[in-house]
């Protein structure tokens, strides 16, 4: 079984313009109808670096979860905002980024890798108290433009420290949407058996036409996890200044359809979802 987590917190955050939260809870809403496995559906920062979700939490407290069996996850930055995070009975995962890059790290969090490295310790702390569950998204995963050093060896290292502290999900992330195939095949074939208590997923951003070759290299490696966005929008605001898009969720459901690798989507439910996004989008992105 494959698991989606739709990201709309990744599609809107980069957005400029304020999209109405009257707005945000309607599609929001329409994606609660799909059946995902996860949400990923805002985020516990700052609002002076992502304005766009300054408010995730009236968003949660006005959506209506009584028809779902969809989870919900959020990004947290710091002990204030995982603090925050766990108030809400709703959610169920707290996302932190954890760069293997010293200047993405510090552009993203204002913390060094060190620094970020003891903080997961803290919020590991509050999730296991709260019935929470801690996701890492492995920022530059898969390459490092920033002059960091990166090959697979560093990235095993990083593996390795975070089994270590007990976390058991990780998403390796494309941040600047440069991983190369073979990159990506040879960190899943290899990581996937070797850590077996750890869910592996892949949070890919691609230009239109690098979408399938990268999904088909995850995949055929083993990679049962992915994150997605309808009609890819979004991508890393942190990153550059040009967003590079997410892995298109419809995109990746007709690859699945077609490898007879069953979802737990409703295809219905999703057509819908699919024009509120149209509709969305077209308007503020």
């Amino acid at each position: 079984m494959i698991k989606l987590i739709e990201c709309p917190r990744d599609a809107m955050q980069g957005i400029k313009t304020f999209i109405p939260t009257a707005q945000k809870i309607k599609y929001l809403q329409s994606l609660l109808r799909c059946n995902f496995d996860v949400l990923d559906i805002g985020s516990f920062v700052s609002p002076k670096a992502i304005p766009q979700m300054r408010d995730t939490a009236q968003v949660l407290n006005e959506l209506d979860f009584s028809e779902t069996t969809t989870e919900l996850s959020v990004i947290v930055a710091n002990e204030r905002g995982a603090k925050e995070a766990c108030t809400f009975e709703q959610i169920r995962y707290l996302g932190f980024p954890f760069s293997i890059s010293e200047i993405f790290q510090m552009r993203n969090t204002h913390k060094t890798i060190e620094e970020s490295f003891a903080l997961l310790d803290s919020i590991q702390g509050l999730c296991t108290s709260r019935d929470k569950e801690l996701v890492v998204y492995l920022s530059m995963g898969f390459g490092n433009p920033y002059g960091d050093p990166w090959n697979v060896a560093v990235v095993f290292h990083w593996i390795e420290q975070l089994a270590q502290k007990g976390i058991r999900i990780i998403s390796l992330s494309d941040t600047m949407g440069n991983a190369d195939v073979s990159d990506i095949n040879e960190l899943f074939s290899a990581l996937i058996p070797h850590y077996q208590d750890i869910e592996f997923g892949a949070h890919f951003h691609c230009a239109p036409l690098e979408w399938k070759q990268k999904l088909e290299a995850a995949f055929s490696a083993g990679c049962k996890r992915y994150d997605t966005a309808i009609q890819g929008y979004g991508g890393c605001p942190m990153a550059s200044n040009e967003l590079v898009g997410n892995l298109p969720t419809e995109k990746a459901i007709s690859f699945f359809t077609a490898q007879k690798a069953k979802t737990n989507i409703d295809l219905f439910a999703f057509e819908s979802a699919v024009n509120q996004a149209n509709a969305l989008f077209s308007q503020y992105a």
